[in-house]
């Protein structure tokens, strides 16, 4: 059992090109490292957040809260990758900002495979397609 654990190739190197495709410089000054625990975003879901909100003040307010979170993709849409303890400490704030006699927002639960199969159409850009975030 232990030699077929050895003998098995690790997945980082089966996500590799042919050797003869790759510049060795390249990994030579980055080399594979497993990871230790799982890689990022292995445990996050896409979430999308809709809302409305009547109220300006409160609707800056549920817009900035979202924009901390995730990537704007409608005036009241945001696509956010989180994981349960950021989509708890997520919703908290964001429920902190609404009037529930008034305001309306949704949040739906979208798993890997699923978000895979997103489409759009148009000028839309969706997080999974961004090539990178500035900070």
């Amino acid at each position: 059992m232990e030699n077929d654990r050895a003998a098995a190739p690790s997945l980082a190197a089966q996500s590799l090109p042919p050797a003869a495709y790759r510049p060795t410089w390249w990994f030579d000054a980055f080399p594979v490292v497993p990871y230790e625990k799982s890689p990022p975003g292995a445990g996050q879901m896409l979430t999308i957040v809709a809302y409305d909100i009547t109220d300006a003040k409160r609707l800056a307010r549920v817009a900035h809260v979202c924009e901390d979170y995730g990537v704007r993709v409608q005036y009241s849409v945001f696509e956010c990758r989180l994981d349960e303890t950021e989509f708890a400490d997520f919703w908290l704030k964001l429920l902190d900002e609404i009037d529930e006699d008034e305001d309306r927002l949704v949040a739906y639960k979208i798993d890997a495979r699923c978000s895979k199969e997103t489409l759009t159409a148009g000028a839309m850009v969706c997080s999974e397609r961004a090539v990178c975030y500035l900070v």
